[in-house]
């Protein structure tokens, strides 16, 4: 299982969100590429970095800045999202160099341009982030509550010719309270899509149990806050998904 940590920026700096809550922030890091660059170092084969101004529709050019300056740190590829709402959002960002987008909003609001997307550039750069609470999709940077549930969507966008979803239980985002096992399991057998888990993990024995889930199509992990916390490192977690 890909071990994949994660930074997100507010004003170009590294912080944490507790579910998603704008007003619940934890700055960690004032050097977000230097951050990237021990990931790296810790043996980090992909970095996950969001825009999270971007999420919340306020404009906020240091967070590209910066995340131009971690990719150009980086051996490694970057999975990017956060304020990717058009076609040409997510073209600028491919063109930055970011190796995938993740969208959320835009595949709910808009399916054709998330075709159109797919088609341009392949769906091995296209990703889709499925973000649910009590099983309910939101969008908008968490703020919005959609109509349609996390398996219809992943069943839709299996549809639409997309790879990858990266699903998030935001209930469990950020809190350190163990990832939704089930949830991530159903999601990946109902779409038959390969899943990234996002959200919740706390312990190298969280990793170990996502582990046990691979077969369903579960093959990567993106982790946060445990990482900034010390509750393990990169390194441990990479030989706890070995």
């Amino acid at each position: 299982m890909l071990i994949i940590p994660a930074i997100d920026l507010r004003d170009g700096r590294c912080v944490r969100l507790k579910q998603g809550r704008k007003d619940q922030v934890t700055q960690y890091h004032d050097d977000p590429v230097q951050v990237a660059r021990n990931f790296q170092n810790d043996g980090a084969q992909w970095l996950h970095v969001v825009d999270l101004d971007g999420a919340f529709a306020e404009s906020n050019s240091k967070n590209r800045q910066t995340l131009k300056e971690i990719i150009d740190a980086l051996d490694i590829p970057i999975q990017f999202g956060g304020g990717l709402r058009s076609y040409a959002d997510v073209e600028s960002a491919l063109q930055l160099g970011v190796s995938r987008a993740v969208l959320g909003t835009l595949a709910v609001e808009s399916p054709e341009t998330l075709k159109k997307l797919i088609d341009s550039f392949g769906a091995d750069r296209i990703a889709v982030g499925i973000d649910a609470k009590q099983g309910k999709v939101t969008t908008r940077g968490w703020e919005k509550s959609e109509a349609i549930d996390a398996l219809s969507l992943a069943r839709n966008m299996a549809d639409l010719g997309v790879a990858r979803v990266v699903y998030t239980d935001i209930a469990r985002d950020g809190m350190l309270e163990g990832p939704n096992l089930e949830m991530t399991r159903e999601v990946a057998r109902e779409s038959g899509l390969k899943v990234t888990a996002s959200g919740g993990i706390s312990s190298l024995s969280d990793i170990s149990r996502l582990k046990e889930i691979e077969d369903s199509g579960v093959d990567s992990v993106i982790v946060g806050r445990a990482l900034y916390e010390n509750r393990f490192t990169v390194a441990d977690a990479i030989r706890a998904a070995t």
